[in-house]
């Protein structure tokens, strides 16, 4: 009876050390895909950090543009404004462009020259360059 729960402790000793040794491998290839796990988390937030970046300098950027295309749109409209007083102070510019109003709705060279005081050539060219 002695030798045979020696030999009982042994197998269950032999068992619990293939219990072991079987548990340390299963440890080992956890340990292996944690570490994989963790290589690919720290690569994808250092592609965070550079996406979050990039998208920080597109902001800026954009901002940027837009304040620029606000001041172009600004002396533009400056630009319109003078050109529109300019061409009201000329009486000369004002004919020329009664002129073209009233080529849009179809008047002809003579109804040029008379209603605008034109010069025949003037009335033609006129004539020529707004016709549709």
């Amino acid at each position: 009876m002695g030798d045979e729960l020696l030999i009982a402790a042994l197998v269950c000793v032999v068992g619990c050390l293939g219990m072991v040794l079987y548990l340390q491998k299963q440890s080992r290839k956890l340990k292996t895909k944690v570490d994989a796990l963790t290589v690919l988390v720290k690569e994808s937030d250092r592609q965070r950090e550079t996406v979050k970046r990039e998208l920080h300098e597109l902001r800026s950027g954009t901002i940027g543009v837009g304040r620029r295309v606000l001041e172009l749109e600004k002396k533009l409209s400056q630009q319109s404004d003078k050109l529109e007083e300019a061409s009201q102070q000329d009486p000369q510019a004002k004919l020329y462009s009664r002129a073209v109003k009233m080529v849009g709705l179809g008047a002809g060279v003579e109804e040029l020259m008379q209603e605008c005081e034109l010069p025949k050539a003037e009335a033609e060219l006129i004539l020529r360059l707004h016709r549709k």
